[in-house]
């Protein structure tokens, strides 16, 4: 496959990854999670769909990544991905614990109607898993942010492209706590930067790869 196809291709990724980092907040459902309005919330089909949006957003994230390294060549931009790339693993064990695991616990709580068992909810989000969570989007976070020093080192693409992305990362652990709007104009921003880059891998893909 020809350089500029895999950029293309790479660029589409992160089109897709922006999307749905954007519906991952504006679908999961929010409620007083120490009630049964919660444990419904968990249960919903919503709260699945949501998550595994976020899911799929990482992971189209991750392969977009590699074509930007493909179309730099760098050193600095490979490594981006590797770090990218663990924070990315890291990070999706923790959703694969709220997708299900805390669905599992809603539908439980709603069957019983005893909203003691919703302490389990949080025995799994700040278990030993929020260490994994942290570690994962500080790694994701500085992958980002190599990747934004290569750009603007390279002088062939927007240098400020890659800055919204690092804010936004940067931001994503406090942004858990935040209301729903919040979470919402937090991801419109990491979707703005999935598609600046998407853009400028996109129109950069005629030209020759730098040396």
């Amino acid at each position: 496959m020809q350089t500029d196809s895999k950029q293309r291709i790479a660029a589409v990724a992160l089109v897709a990854a922006g999307v749905c980092f954007l519906l991952y907040p504006a679908i999961r459902p929010f409620a007083d999670e120490d009630s049964l309005a919660g444990a419904e919330a968990f249960a919903s089909d919503a709260w699945v769909i949501a998550h595994l949006l976020a899911v799929v957003a990482f992971i189209l994230f991750a392969l977009g990544w590699l074509g930007l390294a493909q179309r730099l060549q760098t050193r600095l931009a490979r490594s981006s991905v590797v770090i990218t790339w663990i924070g990315v693993g890291l990070t999706l064990t923790y959703y694969g614990a709220e997708v299900f695991g805390l669905h599992a616990i809603g539908a439980t709580v709603a069957d019983k109607q005893d909203v003691t068992l919703l302490q389990l909810a949080n025995d799994v989000r700040f278990g030993p898993g929020i260490s994994v969570l942290v570690a994962g989007l500080l790694l994701l976070t500085f992958g980002v942010l190599l990747a934004e020093i290569a750009v603007w080192r390279s002088g062939d693409l927007p240098r400020w492209s890659g800055l919204p992305l690092v804010v936004g990362f940067a931001l994503y652990l406090p942004q858990y706590l935040a209301s729903q709007p919040v979470r919402v104009a937090h991801a419109a921003l990491i979707t703005a930067g999935c598609f600046w880059i998407a853009s400028a891998l996109w129109r950069a893909h005629r030209r020759p790869v730098p040396l």
